[in-house]
């Protein structure tokens, strides 16, 4: 069976049905095999490609520096050509209908180095009990890559320290377990043996949580952001810190190491390994800087 050549009846579509000029026929056609040269794969297999791929596409071409009116002139030429396969039957559903020059995969998320995490972490003075909290607080968060909403709502019984693992309930109440290091699971260890029982208050409920906040209370989200850029100040970073930044800071440097992006996409909680793909642009911009840097002949 002849494969069907979906550029040419676009093309043949532009001029007949929309009555545009052959230089713009030439401009789409242009960008579509520049898309699939980018894919690595033919014409024929446009159909198959996915929303995830797309992004992927549009973050590479920021990535490479490409001026936004290009990276807008590529995507429309995209969107276009889905457009056309969907209403003339050859698909289902548009895998570029939701996809945006200025969404996901474009603007990447700003990470601590491995030696300013170090510095932060060293932050909370351990003598304390609320010392203790904290440090074990921010031990987690870069340890585990929690949302600080899964932090604030972690409960007691979801901490496993002898197997060094939580379980994490995230988005849309999904459920997931989440390992954790030796380090984190020490000083959460000893803030829960330690540190917690200092904020109870005698006679009130425990309230099952792992974090808690003076009389007693479950950490709210806000004051974890506080504690977090007070710690940032203190420790001289000159980024503004956020509990987002350790989440980013957790994916980067676990690729940076060698990590497969399947298991950081689980442990991130993420349904679409597209979202998790964006770390992958971090680590290869700053490969790229080294190389810019070290190479005698770049």
């Amino acid at each position: 069976m002849d494969k069907v050549d979906y550029i040419a009846l676009f093309l043949e579509y532009l001029q007949v049905e929309m009555g545009l000029s052959r230089n713009t026929q030439q401009s789409y056609a242009r960008d579509l095999r520049l898309f699939c040269k980018a894919l690595g794969i033919g014409e024929a297999d446009l159909p198959q490609v996915g929303r995830s791929r797309i992004i992927r596409y549009v973050t590479d071409l920021k990535m490479q520096g490409r001026a936004a009116a290009t990276i807008a002139r590529k995507l429309a030429a995209l969107k276009a050509f889905y457009r056309f396969l969907v209403g003339e039957g050859f698909l289902a559903a548009d895998p570029a209908e939701a996809v945006e020059a200025g969404t996901k995969g474009v603007h990447l998320p700003k990470v601590l180095t491995e030696d300013e995490v170090r510095t932060l972490l060293a932050q909370p003075d351990v003598t304390t009990a609320e010392g203790l909290r904290d440090r074990a607080l921010l031990e987690m968060l870069y340890a585990t890559g929690m949302r600080v909403s899964e932090l604030v709502h972690l409960k007691r019984e979801d901490v496993h320290l002898d197997l060094q693992y939580v379980l994490v309930f995230g988005k849309g109440a999904k459920e997931r377990i989440v390992p954790m290091g030796s380090v984190a699971a020490r000083f959460l260890g000893r803030y829960l043996a330690e540190g917690r029982p200092a904020f109870f208050v005698k006679g009130e409920e425990d309230p099952g949580t792992v974090f808690l906040g003076l009389g007693g209370q479950a950490l709210t989200r806000q004051r974890v952001w506080e504690l977090i850029g007070d710690y940032g100040r203190s420790a001289g970073l000159l980024k503004h810190i956020s509990p987002h930044m350790l989440r980013h800071s957790f994916a980067t440097h676990l690729l940076d190491n060698g990590a497969d992006l399947r298991s950081v996409q689980e442990m991130l909680g993420h349904a679409d390994i597209s979202t998790t793909q964006i770390y992958t642009h971090l680590t290869n911009k700053r490969l790229r800087a080294v190389y810019e840097k070290a190479h005698p002949r770049k």
